[in-house]
């Protein structure tokens, strides 16, 4: 495809994201079906609770990532910038969203180094398709991700379902394990591995990290559905019946996580996918995840100002301090030892 083709395509997924209505997954996240066991006394002082975490060599003011949202359009510069301002304020990880646009043309939509100025102490993630690393430009446009934002790692996204569906999508998937395996190995800077909204398994994930992968990113179902944002972009009804076939498929965020976390025990997983709030952020950590992502979410805040996402990711903040102290978890890591009952009432592992 070429750089004006993929700029409208790109232009057309963010005016769909952000009306939920047409991009949601039927599907639930799967968080609804836990909830914790309250404690009534819990001995703590709520505003001492403490949320910080390191990611990647940096310590952040709360378990919270920007995951990343689709980009490339002529608007996302201004997207990009309250982003990285907010995520600056806030002391909270960012991740840009796919930088093949910015790659292939002649138009970065402000996806420089001028980021990082906005941005320079927190984790600046980068990001590229997974099936453009097995074209013969592949490497080099990884290494040109990583220094046009100067990012601490790069995200492969794996987008196979939304491909498929797409028109004009990448087909051919052969040897896409071998590729980031290469590009691990190439690159100064840890992979990390994201799913767009269909999960990610255990034996992929072990797959992944045997190929060197550094951190994995479930992101699953419950959250955007790609399958139904490409049936609202289809062309044909006949290629709108093939998509929105698909608009629940994938892997439930909540049961990716578990999964994942028990295939493997000590790699760092970001939970994203449908988290709603800061109490199913609270649930994602206490399942396994070490970060809690959200994109599709924060994009309408993200589209006014840094002080709108700011304020978006305050009461996410504030509502995963109180989820800690009504569980009498005085940190993350207390709070992953707290009682979480399923539907029938019994307590996690």
């Amino acid at each position: 495809m070429n750089g004006e083709g993929l700029v409208e395509r790109k232009n057309d997924h963010l005016t769909i994201v952000l009306d939920a209505q047409r991009a949601t997954a039927p599907t639930s996240s799967g968080f609804a079906a836990y909830r914790f066991e309250h404690c009534a006394l819990p001995q703590l002082n709520l505003d001492d609770v403490d949320l910080r975490t390191q990611f990647l060599g940096k310590w952040l003011n709360a378990p919270f990532l920007i995951s990343s949202m689709t980009g490339g359009a002529a608007r996302a510069r201004e997207i990009n910038q309250h982003l990285a301002q907010a995520a600056q304020a806030l002391g909270i990880a960012l991740a840009v969203g796919s930088q093949r646009v910015a790659l292939q043309t002649h138009n970065d939509h402000g996806l420089t180094r001028e980021l990082r100025r906005f941005a320079p102490d927190i984790p600046l993630l980068g990001n590229i398709g997974a099936a453009q690393l097995r074209e013969a430009q592949g490497i080099d446009w990884t290494r040109r991700a990583v220094d046009m934002i100067d990012a601490d790692a790069l995200i492969v996204h794996l987008n196979p379902l939304q491909e498929a569906v797409q028109v004009g999508g990448d087909r051919d998937w052969r040897d896409v394990r071998q590729a980031i395996g290469v590009l691990v190995r190439a690159l100064e800077v840890p992979v990390m591995i994201k799913e767009v909204g269909a999960g990610i398994s255990p034996q992929v994930a072990r797959a992944l990290i045997e190929e060197g992968v550094a951190v994995i990113d479930v992101a699953g179902a419950g959250g955007t559905s790609w399958a139904a944002v490409e049936a609202e972009r289809a062309s044909s009804e006949a290629q709108q019946r093939i998509a929105m076939a698909f608009a629940g498929w994938g892997i439930p965020t909540a049961q990716a996580i578990q999964a994942v976390r028990c295939e493997l025990p000590d790699t760092p997983l970001i939970a994203s996918g449908g988290i709603r709030d800061g109490v199913d952020a609270a649930k994602a950590i206490r399942l396994g995840a070490d970060l809690v992502g959200q994109a599709a979410a924060v994009l309408a805040s993200a589209t006014q100002s840094s002080e709108a996402v700011i304020e978006h990711f305050e009461i996410l903040i504030q509502q995963l301090r109180i989820a800690c102290f009504c569980t009498g978890s005085a940190d993350l890591n207390a709070l992953r030892q707290a009682t979480l009952l399923n539907e029938n009432g019994a307590a996690l592992p």
